[in-house]
């Protein structure tokens, strides 16, 4: 139980870092450039999802250091875009049908996307037990 809380602890701040990368990069690029929101968060949510596989293999979870890192990667990638799917229908739910800024959905869709991402890469990527 105590290895659990210090990987959620791990995983909070990992996700902590990826939300300011995530959320500004979204910011920047639709009040600088004037990129949809939607496209934006999609922008950014890819650099994030980069950042925190770097992050989430090397701090987080304890994986297989025998294992194939490309086909990891790909099954981390392959969740990511579960991820984006389920931000970018959250955003879409809170900023278009709701009327919320998309500054504050953005919010939101972190948090549905990030318990939805501690579970799937602990149950994906992380090292199984003998």
């Amino acid at each position: 139980m105590r290895k659990l809380i210090e990987q959620i602890i791990k995983f909070g701040f990992v996700g902590f870092l990826c939300f300011f990368i995530d959320w500004g990069i979204m910011v920047f690029l639709t009040e600088v450039f004037s990129i949809h929101h939607l496209i934006s968060s999609a922008v950014s949510f890819t650099v994030s999802v980069t950042v925190n596989y770097i992050l989430s293999v090397s701090f987080v979870f304890e994986t297989d250091k025998n294992a194939d890192k490309r086909s990891q990667f790909v099954v981390f990638v392959l969740l990511s875009i579960v991820g984006l799917g389920i931000n970018e229908l959250c955003m879409w739910l809170a900023t278009d049908r709701m009327g919320i800024h998309y500054m504050i959905s953005k919010v939101g869709a972190t948090a549905v996307v990030m318990v939805y991402n501690f579970i799937t890469r602990k149950l994906f990527i992380e090292k199984k037990r003998a």
